[in-house]
């Protein structure tokens, strides 16, 4: 039996299962653990780990499903012949570097791994409350007499969003208003079916959110990039380039990924724009919650009079994008459309996780989690801050990420996937952009995974990538 000499970090954001999967994973590929190697049983390695066994079991059942390990009954658990595991060696590491090369996929790479955007920080989430919330749900879903749920959601959950939106957002809005989704995209999917717009123009920002952006292209809308600035969305230049659009696609409580909230004077104009162009505006509220430095702008929903504006929100940043969830804030006049997009073509997630979460609002858990991460989150900002500039690095705040610039020809898609290989995480802002002319290279460095004791190695490595690769 091999004697495998793997160290844990319980400090590191890596779960202990994942960091035991990656050491034996990378012993393997380095030939350190030879084909028919005889592994510990998972009881003996978390023996000698000082880890749960269910840790150890998580790792090696992982290994078996890519087909580095396999389970020899009586004779144990024994790495795969060589052809098989350099197959699946092979398939694992292509699938993250097309994700690390793709801003689109950016959000699912395996993790979470310091500096990964689009997650919370989990080690700070009230987990437990929410588990035994969520396993009451369960049960009582499974005891229920059957029956098909309502496609527009959990009434509980719409009305806990509704009152959640008129003290937070400023949106006044009825819980027949609210049409529940499976996370943001599933929100933008039904938003777009309703509108039918395919062929016509659509403004979005440059940069801004690639799956937002394609989103509009799958649907066959010709995307017009509106550059941003430091007032959010440049609405003259919208009007200029296609006053004839049917719709835009913004960020204004934070713009992804730079950061600006977008100025009054420049909401109020894009408002006169759509009521005068007859035109939609999709508020995508990305981290509209979130504004670390002061307190959130409320939402472009709150200040339509004209009901043209589409307010898109989810828990994915807030709670956990595991849980798929997500809603729509449909103006007076699309209700019965909404209505009809939900019934035939909806994709509510099940109703346990919905009643879990309507729960989670009600009992007061979720304002007071967005109290505690909005004060864990800027501390984090502020040290990570402090710790890049220390060593000559050019930084600035953008939400729940730094923007960290590059100087210009500078390759962040590679350093970004250079960094993957030590357990970072960051994107690559050229990524973001919607033409090669208006790139400009950068790294986006999410602070919800950035534990402020971790900085000083984890930011040494990234400055000596960057030196590296620049």
């Amino acid at each position: 039996m091999t004697n495998l000499d793997l160290k844990v970090d319980r400090t590191s954001t890596i779960s202990l299962s994942e960091q035991i999967r990656y050491s034996i994973s990378s012993a393997i590929e380095s030939g350190i653990l030879v084909p028919g190697a005889r592994l510990p049983s998972w009881i003996d390695l978390a023996a000698q780990l000082g880890v749960a066994r269910g840790t150890v079991k998580t790792a090696y059942e992982r290994l078996t499903d890519e087909q580095l390990i396999v389970s020899a009954g009586a004779a144990g658990t024994r790495v795969s012949d060589q052809k098989t595991a350099r197959r699946a060696t092979a398939e694992r590491t292509h699938s993250i570097e097309t994700n690390l090369r793709s801003t689109l996929y950016q959000h699912y790479l395996p993790g979470p791994a310091v500096f990964q955007m689009g997650v919370p920080a989990s080690d700070c989430f009230p987990a437990a409350s929410f588990a035994r919330l969520r396993a009451r749900a369960a049960r009582d879903e499974v005891e229920a007499p059957a029956a098909y749920p309502d496609p527009r959601g959990e009434h509980e959950l719409r009305r806990e969003i509704a009152a959640h939106l008129a003290l937070s957002r400023g949106i006044e809005c009825q819980p027949s208003q609210i049409f529940i989704s499976a996370g943001f995209s599933g929100a933008l999917g039904v938003v777009l079916r309703v509108m039918q717009a395919e062929g016509r123009k659509a403004w979005v920002e440059n940069p801004g959110f690639v799956p937002g952006r394609m989103a509009l292209e799958i649907s066959r809308l010709v995307t017009i990039p509106v550059p941003v600035d430091e007032e959010g969305l440049d609405v003259g230049y919208g009007e200029a380039c296609a006053p004839d659009a049917v719709m835009a696609l913004v960020t204004p409580g934070q713009q992804a990924p730079l950061g600006p909230t977008l100025s009054l004077a420049r909401r109020v104009r894009l408002l006169e724009w759509a009521r005068r162009a007859d035109a939609w505006i999709i508020e995508d509220d990305y981290l509209g919650e979130f504004h670390l430095r002061r307190r959130a702008a409320p939402a472009l929903a709150s200040l339509d009079r004209a009901g043209r504006v589409i307010h898109i929100g989810s828990f994915s940043k807030t709670i956990s994008p595991t849980l798929r969830l997500g809603f729509v804030v449909a103006p007076d006049t699309l209700v019965s459309r909404f209505d009809e997009a939900a019934a035939c073509l909806g994709s509510a997630p099940g109703p346990a996780v919905q009643i879990a979460t309507a729960e989670f609002i009600r009992d007061g858990h979720y304002m007071r989690h967005l109290r505690r991460m909005k004060r864990i989150y800027a501390a984090r900002s502020d040290a990570l801050r402090a710790t890049l500039e220390a060593k000559g690095l050019e930084v600035f705040p953008a939400g729940l990420s730094l923007v960290l610039r590059l100087a210009d020809g500078a390759d962040d898609k590679t350093i970004a996937q250079e960094a993957y290989a030590y357990g970072l995480a960051p994107a690559p802002l050229s990524g973001w952009y919607c033409s090669e002319s208006t790139k400009r290279p950068g790294l986006l460095l999410g602070v919800a995974t950035a534990i402020e004791q971790q900085l000083p190695s984890t930011c040494d490595r990234l400055h000596h990538l960057i030196l590296k690769l620049s």
